[in-house]
């Protein structure tokens, strides 16, 4: 499958950034034909009907999710989340710096779909360039009428903000994100309320992710049937793959939804010579790996879920035959456990606890008692944290013990009385308890 250029149509010209080159290639012809003949609710069913689901990870319908907002007077926000912190995703940041008029584009329609006055775009705190890049779209789009009040002579005014992130992952679940908007400290929010309900400063607000916004561009302007062409049903259009690792190119690819990996893995260049697939994460850290025995599984949402893995980002990151299982989970969980925001017992004990207990095992000083304590943990963390960062640090940790057992074994078994002896007690003793 050849890969189809939506999104990145126009990635390497470089004076996309610029509105007169943006106009030029069809841009904000999508806002003109919005306005001026199709209404908010058909705006929000063709964008249902074309099967867009949201590119942040969940893989939730964005129509619906726009449908969740209240029909009110009250005033409601659009939320661009631009805070790209997980391992292996760099989409976003490519999108925003090469192409940022086509988020712009993207965000007046959903706001003008919503009734949104005022959008945001949280962009992560050490994205500078980026940040610089739609600032300067910003102020294009407002001189163009693109953005400001009566937009191009309708009555629809918007105007858009563009927010530093606070340089922590946890910024970027959606209620921590809204918090850190608000100026207190990135931490989640218990839900229900969802923001769509109560969100920026308690108001109906929608949150969608920067490639999700970009795609309602293309709808609009080529129609809900081409976009239905595109993929598979249930999985329509495009994704952009971040392919990272042991790779001879990496970088983002785009293609339809369903593509195999292995052709994911050929367009990165494939392994090194000499080299073989060993494993990857499809999507990012957050959830299961995969074997080299799922090397032509479909990458779409539903292919992957029922593998017991996940889509997320499509951040591919790949390993060949040299990685080391045990020193990647303990280093994922190293990273998980540094961005816990520590606001509950599980996700800020149960990330720590983890990471000691695969440092032990990485030193030969692990018994096979402690395979069991590490999935007793990670069943905490996944049923009875907060927020999902603890539910996306245990499926990586938990799937490369089961997929690659063996090397987990040949570390505990440096230790001598590895068999004879209980687990390593951890920091507390009541882990069974919670």
């Amino acid at each position: 499958m050849p890969e189809l250029r939506v999104l990145l149509a126009h990635i390497n010209d470089p004076n996309q950034s610029d509105i007169s080159v943006y106009e030029r290639n069809g841009g904000y012809q999508a806002i003109r034909k919005a306005i001026t003949g199709i209404s908010p609710a058909d705006l929000t069913e063709m964008v249902k009907q074309s099967g867009l689901r949201g590119r942040g990870g969940a893989g939730f319908s964005t129509g619906m999710k726009w449908g969740f907002i209240p029909k009110t007077d009250q005033p409601k926000y659009l939320v661009c989340n631009c805070d790209e912190s997980e391992p292996g995703t760099f989409k976003d940041r490519l999108l925003v710096e090469k192409d940022p008029h086509q988020l712009i584009e993207g965000m007046i329609l959903t706001s003008y779909v919503i009734g949104a006055k005022l959008a945001f775009i949280y962009c992560r705190g050490e994205y500078f360039y980026a940040f610089k890049q739609l600032r300067e779209a910003v102020r294009q789009a407002r001189a163009k009428n693109y953005l400001g009040k009566n937009i191009l002579g309708s009555p629809f005014s918007l105007e858009i903000v563009i927010h530093p992130g606070a340089g922590a992952y946890i910024a970027g679940e959606e209620t921590a994100l809204l918090n850190s908007l608000e100026g207190y400290r990135a931490t989640p929010r218990l839900k229900p309320p969802f923001p769509a309900v109560a969100g920026l400063y308690n108001k109906p607000t929608i949150i969608n992710n920067v490639e999700t916004l970009c795609n309602v561009v293309h709808i609009v302007n080529r129609g809900v049937e081409w976009y239905q062409s595109i993929g598979k049903p249930k999985n329509t259009g495009t994704k952009i793959f971040q392919v990272s690792g042991q790779v001879q190119k990496p970088g983002c690819y785009e293609f339809a939804l369903g593509v195999p990996l292995r052709e994911v893995i050929e367009a990165a260049g494939g392994m090194f010579p000499g080299r073989k697939f060993k494993a990857c994460y499809p999507g990012g850290s957050s959830c299961s790996v995969l074997n080299a025995n799922d090397i032509d599984i479909t990458m779409d949402f539903d292919a992957l879920a029922a593998r017991k893995s996940a889509l997320g980002t499509a951040s591919v990151i790949v390993m060949d035959d040299t990685a080391d299982m045990v020193k990647v989970a303990h280093r994922l969980m190293q990273f998980y456990q540094n961005e816990s925001c520590g606001k509950c017992t599980p996700c800020r004990e149960g990330t720590r606890w983890v990471t000691q207990v695969l440092a032990r095992i990485e030193r030969g000083g692990g018994t096979f008692a402690d395979l069991k304590v590490i999935e007793d943990v990670c069943s905490s963390m996944e049923n009875n944290s907060f927020c999902p960062l603890a539910v996306g640090a245990a499926p990586p940790i938990v799937s490369a013990m089961k997929e690659f057992k063996p090397e987990f074994e040949a570390y505990i078994k440096r230790n001598p009385h590895a068999d004879r002896l209980p687990p390593m007690p951890v920091s507390y003793p009541y882990l069974n308890t919670l």
